[in-house]
């Protein structure tokens, strides 16, 4: 199965890890310690960032980060999963924080796992946070430099102006500007592609070259090591351009872009790296019709 596509959450935290452990627990004393190895030997799966902090309230304790591109309906199941194997590991309590970056419909979103077997019951909570329910204001003024780049998704931050001043705060910080093609691809999902482009000032040629772009070309390969489709380098390389084909129709257009795959299938691997690059900076499922 294709790993869905993530944002290098471990990086991004990094960059100002108090405030983002102060946001996500609204605990405003919280200082945070190591990011820790979130690796469970029991499943085969790494939870996305695992913060040791301490309080002077609440004492030492774990903050598990899980981001999710889109809401799943397995996400509680695997909360109480991913919490019980860092205290475990880790012989601390847990505050588990699921964030979710793009919104599918209207449904509640679990906040819980619950279960009962013959009268043998079993509970965890977990705080959820949804990207497009969170002021954009908060970014600029608490501030939040890990969440910049989804500036154009949150509550506000889909107008030009606010993703511009976005822009701006990204290229004048040395650790942020390697970020400016991720605010970029989530700009897609409000703006036309063509006004993205001319906000950012770049073509297809810089994109090709930027860390966002790269981090999906590798994210292909690994997926095309795993799934054993690397038999020679032309078929392997065809078959990692395919697998991100579908991971960007997915996160930009659900279930509705993944309906293109059998044609897109049917083009050989110079087509497919053009459509590849197209994809990323389409704003809408025509365009990409339009271009197949």
């Amino acid at each position: 199965m294709i790993k869905r596509a993530d944002v290098s959450t471990k990086k991004l935290i990094s960059l100002s890890p108090d405030n983002w452990v102060q946001w996500v627990t609204q605990i405003s004393e919280i200082k945070a310690g190591e990011i820790l190895n979130s690796e469970f030997q029991w499943i085969s799966r790494e939870s996305d960032v695992l913060i040791r902090v301490d309080s002077q309230q609440y004492g030492e304790f774990l903050v598990l980060n899980e981001l999710q591109l889109r809401p799943s309906s397995q996400m509680p199941r695997r909360m109480r999963a991913y919490a019980a194997l860092a205290e475990e590991k880790y012989h601390l309590p847990t505050y588990p924080v699921l964030i979710n970056i793009l919104k599918i419909n209207d449904e509640q979103i679990p906040n819980r796992f619950a279960s009962n077997i013959a009268g043998i019951s079993a509970h965890q909570d977990y705080r959820v946070i949804n990207l497009w329910e969170v002021d954009v204001n908060i970014v600029f003024n608490q501030p939040l430099p890990s969440l910049l780049p989804f500036v154009p998704i949150l509550q506000g931050g889909e107008n030009e102006s606010t993703i511009r001043e976005a822009l701006q705060i990204l290229r004048a910080d040395e650790q942020l500007n390697q970020l400016e093609t991720v605010l970029a691809f989530f700009a897609t999902f409000v703006l036309e592609s063509t006004l993205v482009q001319e906000i950012m000032r770049w073509d297809m040629a810089v994109l090709r070259e930027s860390p966002w772009y790269q981090e999906i070309e590798q994210r292909g390969i690994r997926i095309g090591e795993e799934r054993g489709l690397r038999i020679g380098e032309e078929r392997g390389r065809r078959e990692e351009v395919l697998a991100n084909i579908a991971t960007i129709l997915e996160v930009k257009f659900g279930t509705e872009g993944l309906e293109l795959m059998p044609q897109i299938t049917q083009s050989d691997l110079a087509q497919l790296q053009e459509i590849l690059r197209n994809i990323v900076v389409a704003s809408t499922i025509t365009e990409v019709r339009d271009l197949l």
